[in-house]
């Protein structure tokens, strides 16, 4: 893949601006845990739209540390454990008490439903991400910029944890290194300091 054709990342100040526009929209709290889950998550529109309650809640039904993706829900055999970012889990842990005082049954539908329907689809998710970005003017951006700013962050920070790019490579479900890499976003001031570095 081109890095012409690659979708831009997001920084953080846009991050927040975005979290901020869709809290404020019909819908706000499960369009910010969209939004979050590609950013915050690294998820594929696909996972989005097919991810379920009992994927990120444990045996007791409470919201859990990790979100348990299956490769049913997933691409291929993509299915992974992520740990879920603090950010995301406050907006999931709202929109969960939400679903289940309105709902008042046992949650095991997907997170993501429409007025319509129980559900959604990928294209769905990928038509919101296009009109957010749209309406916010952010040229470039698509369903896969939060999932490539997220893997071009996890890639910047994991050493300073003690990991690895084969980390990111597994959070971000990819059977190979290379595709994980062709994902990261260059930094050409990083580039210039560790030249002096060397």
């Amino acid at each position: 893949m081109g890095l012409e054709k690659q979708a831009k990342t997001l920084n953080r100040n846009q991050i927040e601006m975005i979290n901020t526009y869709l809290g404020a929209k019909r819908n706000g709290i499960r369009n910010q845990v969209i939004f979050l889950m590609s950013a915050r998550a690294g998820l594929r529109a696909k996972e989005i739209a097919n991810i379920t309650w009992p994927m990120v809640t444990d045996a007791n039904g409470e919201l859990g540390d990790f979100i348990n993706l299956t490769n049913i829900a997933s691409k291929g055999k993509s299915g992974r454990i992520i740990p879920i970012n603090k950010q995301l889990k406050s907006k999931l842990s709202e929109l969960y008490i939400h679903e289940k005082s309105y709902y008042r049954h046992d949650i095991s539908s997907r997170i993501v439903r429409t007025e319509r329907t129980d559900a959604t689809s990928a294209q769905a998710i990928v038509n919101m991400f296009q009109r957010w970005y749209s309406d916010l003017g952010l040229i470039g951006c698509s369903s896969h910029s939060g999932r490539r700013t997220f893997i071009t962050n996890a890639a910047k920070k994991i050493s300073t944890v003690g990991g690895s790019l084969r980390d990111v490579q597994f959070l971000a479900g990819h059977t190979s290194l290379q595709t994980t890499q062709r994902y990261i976003e260059g930094d050409s001031e990083a580039r210039m300091k560790v030249v002096d570095l060397i």
